[in-house]
């Protein structure tokens, strides 16, 4: 029987929060990491097309140009910062990692205890992470070198 309330309970709850829940065109605050798309390239939410009422085929294809987009500005930004020297490079990623810092900073002062400690595990784990990435791309480098 309580099994049976508890369940009943919960079922009547959910729709009632999700009807709660702003949908994503509605206007209005947003979680600030609040997405409705995955990996780069999807889509992120209504977008400068959302008025257009475009088909599947329209939606893929405008994707499809978007991400190649974004594929030849990336290689834009790497070959202007190959030119750079080795000086500007690391002053460059000195200020992005101050600034990263400070952002880290001012989120950890907003945790509590818990929260915190949960904030520098996780802090840690991007950390060795980051690591693990320049460790390959310095292997895939001297490799590339050696053919």
């Amino acid at each position: 029987m309580r099994k049976t309330l508890i369940a009943a309970l919960f079922a009547a709850a959910l729709p009632t929060m999700a009807m709660a829940m702003p949908s994503p065109g509605e206007d209005g605050p947003r979680p600030p990491f609040a997405h409705d798309g995955g990996p780069r390239g999807e889509h992120r939410g209504p977008g400068p097309f959302a008025d257009l009422d475009l088909n599947k085929e329209q939606r893929q294809a405008i994707g499809k140009i978007m991400g190649e987009q974004a594929h030849s500005r990336d290689e834009l930004t790497k070959r202007y910062l190959d030119k750079l020297s080795d000086a500007d490079k690391k002053a460059m990623h000195d200020e992005i990692k101050a600034k990263r810092d400070a952002t880290d900073g001012k989120i950890r002062a907003l945790l509590n205890p818990e929260q915190q400690k949960a904030f520098d595990e996780k802090h840690k784990q991007m950390e060795a992470r980051r690591a693990e990435w320049q460790e390959f791309q310095a292997w895939k480098a001297s490799k590339a070198k050696a053919q």
